[in-house]
Formats: C-alpha cells, structure tokens, sequence
C-alpha cells in the first residue's frame, strides 16, 4: 500500500453553502416513496473488533438495494427525477416516484445515455425502464459480460467501447449533444454540474439511514473508496456536517491502476492529476482516471489520508466479509465494495504499517464505518477471487 498524509487539511469550508442534512431528508422521502424502497443493514461485526483491538466496526451494506445489488441507483433516481421535475416547472419535495410515471404522457419518450462500469448504468437503465423512458449505456474496454448483461435485462441498449472509462464519458458526452439526449453521469466539467450534483445528492440515503441505525453512536473513522469521487464527497459533506468537522477521520481508498485522488494529493499543490491507460484493476467501479473536480475540490480539504491499494487488498476484504468470525454477519461484498475493509485489515494485520495504524488512532476507541457500495454483481468473478484466489495483479 501507499499513502499520502494530507497536512493541508481544512475542513471549515465544509458545509457552509447549503444545509447537507436536510437536503439528505430531501433525497431519503423521494427514496421512500419508491415501491421497492427498504433501508438497508448497518451491521456490526463485534467478534471482529474485539479481535482486532478497535471499538466497533460497522459496515452498511448496499448490496440489496433495489435487488440491484449497489447503492447507484439512488443517485441516478434522484438525478432523473429532479431532471423531470424542472422540465415539468414542478417543486420536485412534493413528488412521489409514482407521480413521475404518469408524467411521461406529458414530456414524451425521454433518452438517458451514461458511460458505467457497471453499477451507475444498471441505476440509470433501471430508472429509466421504471419511469417508462428508454436509456443508452457504454461501458469501456473489458466490461463484464455479467454486467453488460444485467443492463440489457432492464430494457436499455448496451454497449461495450474499445477506451477506457474517461474516454467512454467523453464519447457519450458527445452522442447526448449530438443526439438531443440526456446525459447522467457522475463526474461534473465546466458547464456540466447540475446533474452530478443531483446524483450526489442522490448517495446521501445511504448516509441518512446509516445515522438513523447507529443511534447515539457516532464513527471515529470512515473507510471511503473513490472512483471519480462523487460518492465519497457525498458522504463526507454528510457526516462532517452532521457530526462536526474535527471529530472524524477520513480514510480514501483508490486502486493502484487508477489513483487519481492519490496522484493528486501527492503534488500538494492543490491540483487534480490525470491518470492514463487502461485503468485495469478487478475494482471495476473504481476504475477512474479523472477526478470529479467538484468532489476533488471537497476531498482535498477534508480527507486525512489517500490511500492507494493493490487488487489483492480487495481481494482480502472480500474473502473476510464474506467468511466472519464466529457469529458475525456474512457480508457478501463486490470488488469495489470490499476496498476500504480489506485496507483496514492490513492495516490492522500486517505490522509493516504499525505507525499508520498508531496515526490513525486505531485502537480501542475507534468507531469503525464502511460502506459495501456492492455485492456480488459479477458472480463468475466473485467466485474466481474468493475461491480460486485468481485476479489480476496490478
């Protein structure tokens, strides 16, 4: 593993433009006025802190969202339905998901276009096939056949491009201009906010349920990984604002092959970096080459620590979440969604990094958070990591 400490830490910024927490309550009653809309589990995983010498760990499992197995769809149904209500001139707090449905007879047939590696794209096709729109999704180079597949099986038209995710975003970019259509995606440029910003908007569900399940608990520690950044901007603006700005560590965790948030940090000069190629990791969800410069601009501030983490990191997470100790919840965690744990792990395992965990205050204090952003989305890869052992080193 490597890491950068951020010693250009300022978080007094945080939150000062808009109220995050109502805006969370906002988001969570839309979700809640979807048919198949349940919170998810916050579990604890007590034999696991007592064996590692920590407080508590908890983990929020977005793996049964919507039986679509990750928490994007929040951020796209949120998206869409806000996209609806301002071309309708509607006020958007008052209007049910069902309320949406009837309105296609009045906007006509809508097309939603997304770049994904898999997750984002299920959500927006699925909104979208549940509204009653149509949707477009690419997805780069060595997509999974699975996730192509869960995509067509929503109704949306699906395909594979010969680039990377950054280019895949930029082509569809261009087909939505060209073709009138309408862009979702969940990293942001000059001239393109709005809609990212609902989408994160959107992710904040996720964090309103999770303080609702703690009760008066409250983390020490939140354990976040990044793609473009989006979803861990999101929660950071939740929790900083809800529970203060110095109480709580936080940890970002990206994949070796595509660390651009590590990358950036390490300049310390304030500014995003790019990184290129093919991005090729088995966290497919993490596989993102250019920061969301909306979220960059939040991270830098905030984040303790960028932390960049090889396949096998995640591999590691996945295989402990989903064998637990004793009586411990199983978890059955994706790729993406294992990252951040299976950094923990190491941390806490692996004596090599002894005075990152003294750091970190990890010890028996500590209120440990995660959030499994997905479950077994790829079942055949799952199964190659978790019981043969096989991925792909990067």
């Amino acid at each position: 593993m490597k890491w950068v400490d951020n010693k250009h830490r300022v978080r007094k910024t945080v939150g000062e433009n808009s109220d995050i927490v109502s805006i969370s309550q906002v988001v969570k009653r839309y979700h809640g006025t979807i048919p198949a809309y349940t919170p998810t589990s916050l579990h604890r995983l007590n034999h696991l802190s007592t064996y590692l010498g920590v407080g508590n760990i908890f983990v929020k499992d977005e793996s049964s969202r919507f039986d679509l197995q990750a928490f994007k769809v929040l951020g796209a149904t949120y998206a869409i339905g806000k996209y609806i209500a301002e071309r309708l001139e509607v006020d958007f707090q008052k209007l049910t998901f069902e309320q949406l449905q009837a309105t296609k007879d009045t906007l006509g047939e809508l097309t939603f276009i997304s770049a994904t590696d898999g997750n984002h794209g299920r959500g927006v096709a699925w909104a979208a096939e549940q509204l009653g729109h149509r949707a477009i999704i690419y997805l780069p180079k060595g997509a999974s056949p699975l996730r192509v597949d869960h995509i067509l099986r929503t109704g949306a038209k699906a395909y594979v491009t010969d680039v990377n995710y950054d280019e895949t975003v930029e082509y569809c970019a261009n087909l939505a201009k060209r073709n009138n259509w309408v862009f979702v995606q969940d990293t942001a440029w000059a001239g393109y906010e709005k809609i990212p910003q609902w989408i994160m908007e959107g992710y904040q569900t996720v964090a309103l349920e999770t303080v609702d399940s703690l009760g008066n608990q409250r983390p020490t520690h939140i354990f976040l990984q990044a793609g473009v950044g989006s979803f861990a901007a999101s929660m950071v603006q939740f929790f900083l604002q809800y529970d203060g700005k110095e109480k709580i560590k936080i940890i970002l965790v990206e994949p070796h092959a595509a660390n651009c948030f590590y990358q950036s940090a390490r300049q310390h000069d304030g500014e995003a970096q790019i990184v290129t190629g093919d991005l090729q990791t088995i966290m497919a969800g993490l596989s993102c080459g250019k920061p969301n410069p909306v979220a960059w601009n939040l991270l830098k501030d905030t984040v303790d620590l960028f932390i960049s983490v090889p396949d096998e990191t995640a591999a590691q997470g996945m295989r402990i979440l989903g064998h637990p100790l004793d009586n411990d919840p199983r978890i059955i965690a994706g790729e993406s969604g294992a990252a951040p744990f299976g950094t923990f792990i190491e941390i806490m395992r692996n004596d090599t990094y002894l005075p990152l965990r003294e750091q970190l205050q990890l010890d028996d204090k500590a209120n440990v958070l995660f959030i499994n952003t997905e479950g077994n989305t790829d079942p055949v890869q799952y199964e190659r990591i978790v019981w043969d052992g096989m991925f792909s080193k990067q």
